[in-house]
């Protein structure tokens, strides 16, 4: 009993206190911005962070994935609804709904109908983003022009490649595009 109790005791020392310490500090060492939480101020005030989705519903805005856990990061998870659930069909044509009502005529990206496994996926493919570009040249008052054209080359700006060329795909991270959106100098780009 007593070496069942030391090697207990050891094991809880080593896997429970030892090994997280360790794994931290060399986190807090190698990516000391990202195990912060890689928050993004403005005028001195958090608006988010760039490793965690936000919630945008404003037609002025980007959208991100879908969220099963409403963007709350303490939950982070899917759904766990699978191909057969009339529940996640039932989400999925609300979503698709409501998109086609945004978007008419157009072909909804498929990320835009399911959410992400974690719930918490920061980026869009840059189709996705180009996809959302008339919505927000009409919601914001831009010429149809001149207002698609800006917004093209701001999701191109912000487009992230693979990692080490050749893992993952494109991406476009929404909370940057969305403080770049709000950085536009729309006077320029306003219908005359």
């Amino acid at each position: 009993m007593k070496t069942a109790c030391r090697l207990f005791l050891w094991m809880v020392l080593l896997t429970g206190i030892a090994y997280p310490l360790l794994i931290t500090g060399i986190a807090y060492i190698a990516f000391k911005h990202q195990s912060e939480g890689d928050f993004i101020n403005v005028d001195g005030k958090p608006v988010g962070a760039r490793l965690i989705a936000q919630k945008f519903e404003s037609e002025k805005y980007f959208w991100p994935r879908p969220s099963s856990i409403d963007y709350n990061p303490l939950p982070s998870g899917g759904s766990n609804l699978g191909p057969t659930s009339v529940a996640l069909k039932k989400t999925v044509e609300e979503r698709k709904s409501a998109l086609t009502k945004a978007h008419p005529g157009n072909e909804i990206p498929s990320e835009l109908l399911f959410a992400s496994g974690s719930g918490l996926d920061p980026h869009i493919s840059p189709q996705t983003a180009y996809y959302q570009v008339d919505r927000i040249v009409k919601a914001r008052g831009l010429d149809p022009q001149k207002g698609k054209e800006a917004l093209e080359k701001l999701i191109l700006s912000h487009t992230e490649g693979r990692h080490l060329a050749f893992l993952g795909n494109p991406c476009v991270n929404v909370l940057m595009l969305n403080l770049a959106l709000d950085t536009l100098n729309k006077d320029t780009l306003k219908k005359t």
